[in-house]
């Protein structure tokens, strides 16, 4: 997401229930906020240092916004609040990107992130039906059903998006109470990984769910008559449908699965140390340049899939939303090769995927397990092979965690 928000403030979404006309008109308030998000890149895209004139501010923007309605009945028509907020949105976006928070801006593709935000008064208009259900108004739109599938927050913005499902979905942005430290002293490492997506010090082993055997098979067949469709065809465009279908309901599982596991660390200990992974780099693509061409790409390729499968990043970056302040960042340089006992370094000690044997003290174990527990003992090893412990917590008490 580009809003500055989205990054302060965690997001509490609900699943929308617009009929068919409510729909076409939340489509056209997306091709509004899109519109104008697309003119504000253009905009600032053409400015280049060295040039006298710098790219219009927010309140020139908004002058222009005003002159825009008047000539056009397509943007009259629309909500003068949306489209002013897309302007805000890519105003703190820009912010963002220049203090590093954020990537750069890019532009807005119809059928893809899909949506628009509400903020002040008319973001208040909210009114419970039921148990289950409660309703919103959306400026231009009218009131709009959606499920209850949790507590209601006190919230000043939302954001309405479609995903490639076509399904609706309203995120109320508020700022939640962080999740309390169970005050028990224990602290836990978590080795995440391909094959097991988090091995816990203290030996339990999690694997996000995918898609099960029978929804791989379908997806590689839809997947199949993707490639033989003609572009543009009503056939490219159902099997496109059914493809997003399957991939928002593995995505459906992974949020969901790292939402249970992030909450369960944060009630069970005080401190919850994980290894230092810059992701974004280690995902980056292997195609290299027609120059230098890359090598394994293929295989790459795979493996960056396995990682973002596994929900590394979002996974650290919800257990900081519930744990403030409690979760540690540990180097994870030879903590796989590293025994959890005696100390002893040798990278052949990790026979294969799961089994880690040290051959000076014998010690056999689960090699995700044994990175975790020293991941959990504060363990990091400098350029010149020393370990060091994390002056933060000291690593005794944590070895009673060794066993798997």
């Amino acid at each position: 997401m580009s809003e500055a928000t989205d990054y302060v403030v965690q997001v509490s979404r609900y699943r929308l229930a617009p009929t068919g006309a409510q729909a076409e008109g939340l489509l056209e308030q997306c091709s509004h906020a899109r519109f104008v998000w697309n003119l504000a890149l253009e905009q600032w895209s053409m400015w280049r240092p060295g040039r006298r004139l710098s790219a219009p501010g927010l309140v020139v923007q908004m002058r222009q916004l005003t002159e825009a309605r008047r000539q056009h009945d397509w943007l009259r028509a629309g909500s003068r609040t949306v489209q002013q907020q897309a302007f805000r949105d890519f105003d703190q976006a820009v912010k963002a990107f220049f203090t590093g928070a954020r990537r750069r801006p890019t532009w807005r593709k119809a059928g893809r992130r899909e949506g628009f935000r509400v903020v002040g008064s008319q973001a208040g208009r909210v009114e419970r039906l039921s148990r289950k259900w409660a309703k919103v108004l959306v400026p231009k739109v009218g009131w709009i059903r959606f499920r209850l599938s949790r507590t209601l927050p006190a919230a000043r913005s939302y954001r309405i998006t479609r995903d490639a499902a076509s399904r609706w979905h309203i995120a109320f942005a508020a700022r939640p109470e962080p999740i309390l430290a169970p005050g028990n002293g224990r602290v836990v490492g978590v080795d995440r990984g391909v094959a097991v997506s988090a091995a816990l010090s203290t030996g339990q082993l999690l694997v996000c769910p995918a898609l099960r055997p029978a929804e791989r098979k379908r997806l590689r067949r839809l997947q199949r008559r993707l490639a033989r469709a003609c572009p543009g065809s009503n056939r490219r465009i159902r099997t496109k449908a059914a493809i997003a279908r399957l991939k928002a309901r593995e995505t459906d599982r992974r949020k969901d699965w790292v939402e249970q596991v992030s909450t369960d660390l944060a009630r069970r200990f005080d401190v919850i140390r994980v290894e230092d992974l810059d992701i974004r780099s280690m995902t980056r693509s292997a195609g290299g340049t027609t120059v230098a061409p890359g090598k394994n790409v293929r295989q790459k390729a795979g493996l960056n899939r396995a990682i973002l499968a596994n929900g590394w990043g979002r996974l650290v970056e919800r257990l900081e939303q519930k744990a403030v302040g409690r979760v540690q960042k540990v180097a994870a340089a030879y903590t796989s090769q590293t025994c959890s006992r005696c100390g002893a370094r040798d990278r052949k000690a990790r026979e294969s995927q799961a089994t880690f044997r040290c051959r000076a003290c014998g010690y056999i174990a689960n090699a995700d397990v044994n990175a975790a527990i020293n991941i959990a003992a504060g363990r990091a090893v400098t350029a010149r092979g020393a370990e060091r412990v994390l002056p933060a917590m000291k690593r005794e008490p944590q070895l009673s965690t060794s066993s798997p």
